[in-house]
C-alpha cells in the first residue's frame, strides 16, 4: 500500500528534530555533524540567529503578496546581488531547476528578440545536473532520469565535459548558447578547468553566443568566493543561482546582464511565490552575513584547510580513495571499487557525520559555509572512522573471492 507521502525519495531513517550551526539532533537524541548542509543549501547552517530573527520577524509582518505589487525586500535584495555580481538585473523564483528554467528562456527569448529565432539550440554537458523539469531534464541528458516521460525537449546538444574541440563542433546556426556549472556537483563534484571557463567565455564572444552559468550549488559563496566563476576572471551572460542563496529558505533566482534581462518583459515570464516578502526577507539576512568583511575569506580558510586533511586521509587510505576533488567547501572523494560511495555514506551516518552521494562513485562534502577548523577536523576524524568501517565490512566479501 502506498504511503501517503509519495514514494519518490529512498530516504534514510533519520528524522531531525532541531540543528545548530553545523549540528543536527535526531528525534531520538542522536547527535549528528552536518556535512551535507541539506544538498549545499543550509549555507548558514541551522538555527542562525540572524536568518531566523529575520524570517520570524518578517513572517509577523507579510509574508506574500504577488508580484502583482511592488515587493521592496526583492527589490532590496536585488539591488545587493547587482552591486555585487557582473548582473544589472535580478528575477526571483523559488529553486534551482526553476532558475535554470528561465535561463532557458532567457537565452532562447534573447535570440529571438535580436532577429535570430532560429537560435535556440543550447550545448551542455555530460555529467550536468540541471533540474528535473522536462527541459531541465532535457538540458541534463541523463537516460536514468529520462526514462518513462515521453519525448526529451528539444534544444539540447550535449558534449564532453572540459573538451573544448568538441564544444566548437557541436557550434552550429541554430546554436544559442552554451550552459555549464563551474563544478558539476550531483556528476561528480567535477570542477571545470578555469582556462576552459575562459576559453567558454571566448568562443561564446567570437560565435555570437550567450553564456549562461548554473551556479545553484557552487554558488553563494561555497567556493570562497561569492560566484565561483570570478575565480576564473569571467562574467556570463545569465546565470542561475538557489540552494544557499535562502540559507534554506527556498529561493532562486536568474541573474542576467541587460542584454538578457530586458527582453524578459511583461507577460513573458512569472512566478507566483518566487521572490515574496518572506524569501527576499531570507535572502537579505544571507547577504548580510557573507558579504560581511572577511567572511569570505574565512570560507577559503576553512576550505583550504579542510583540502589539506582531506589529502592526507587520502593518503592513509589509497587504496579506497582515488581522488579529492572540487572547490572550496564543495568537495568530493572518488572512491575506489568494491567501496561504494552510498555503502560509505552508510558507515560515515554510523560514525556521526552526514555527507551526500554524488555520481561517478564520489562521497560528497558540501558543509555550511560557517564551519571552524576545527569542524573540519572533526569531519576528516570522522571520515577516518567511516572508511575503517567500510573497509571492514569489504574484508568478508574480498576474502570470498
Amino acid at each position: 500500500m502506498i504511503t501517503p507521502l509519495m514514494p519518490t525519495y529512498n530516504r534514510a531513517d533519520l528524522a531531525f528534530a532541531r540543528g545548530e550551526g553545523a549540528r543536527l539532533w535526531t528525534v531520538d537524541g542522536r547527535r549528528f555533524l552536518d556535512f551535507g548542509a541539506g544538498i549545499a543549501t543550509s549555507s548558514l547552517g541551522h538555527a542562525h540567529p540572524h536568518l531566523v530573527r529575520t524570517i520570524a520577524e518578517q513572517a509577523g509582518r507579510v509574508m506574500h503578496v504577488s508580484n502583482l505589487y511592488r515587493i521592496p525586500e526583492a527589490e532590496r535584495l536585488a539591488a545587493r546581488h547587482v552591486e555585487a555580481s557582473f548582473a544589472d538585473s535580478v528575477f526571483f523564483c523559488n529553486s534551482g531547476a526553476e532558475a535554470n528554467e528561465g535561463m532557458i528562456k532567457a537565452m532562447r527569448k534573447t535570440m529571438a528578440e535580436t532577429g535570430r529565432p532560429e537560435r535556440f539550440r543550447i550545448i551542455t554537458f555530460d555529467g550536468a545536473f540541471h533540474g528535473r523539469t522536462l527541459a531541465t531534464l532535457a538540458a541534463t541528458g541523463n537516460a536514468k532520469y529520462l526514462d518513462g516521460f515521453g519525448p526529451k525537449v528539444d534544444g539540447f546538444d550535449q558534449v564532453p565535459f572540459g573538451n573544448m574541440n568538441a564544444v566548437r563542433d557541436a557550434i552550429g546556426p541554430a546554436t544559442a548558447g552554451i550552459l555549464i556549472e563551474p563544478v558539476q556537483g550531483e556528476g561528480g563534484v567535477r570542477p571545470a578547468e578555469l582556462r576552459f571557463l575562459r576559453d567558454l567565455r571566448a568562443t561564446c564572444d567570437e560565435f555570437g553566443l550567450l553564456l549562461g552559468l548554473d551556479e545553484v550549488q557552487i554558488g553563494m559563496g561555497r567556493s570562497g568566493r561569492l560566484w565561483a566563476h570570478q575565480w576564473a576572471g569571467i562574467e556570463p551572460d545569465v546565470m542561475s543561482s538557489a540552494k544557499g542563496i535562502g540559507g534554506g529558505f527556498p529561493l532562486g533566482a536568474i541573474l542576467a546582464k541587460e542584454h538578457v534581462a530586458k527582453h524578459l518583459k511583461p507577460g513573458t515570464h512569472g512566478t507566483t511565490y518566487g521572490g515574496n516578502p518572506l524569501a527576499c526577507a531570507a535572502g537579505n539576512a544571507v547577504l548580510d552575513v557573507i558579504l560581511a568583511p572577511g567572511f569570505l575569506d574565512g570560507v577559503d580558510r576553512v576550505a583550504r584547510h579542510l583540502w589539506r586533511s582531506l589529502l592526507a586521509l587520502q593518503a592513509r587510505h589509497a587504496e579506497l580513495i582515488e581522488d579529492v576533488r572540487g572547490a572550496g567547501l564543495l568537495v568530493g572523494l572518488r572512491l575506489r571499487e568494491p567501496l561504494v560511495n552510498t555503502d560509505l555514506q552508510a558507515a560515515a551516518v554510523a560514525e556521526g557525520l552526514l555527507t551526500v552521494a554524488a555520481g561517478m562513485n564520489v562521497l560528497r562534502l558540501a558543509p555550511p559555509l560557517i564551519i571552524t577548523e576545527a569542524e573540519a577536523d572533526e569531519a576528516v576524524d570522522l571520515l577516518d572512522r567511516a572508511l575503517k568501517r567500510a573497509k571492514a565490512a569489504l574484508a568478508p566479501a574480498q576474502a570470498a573471492e
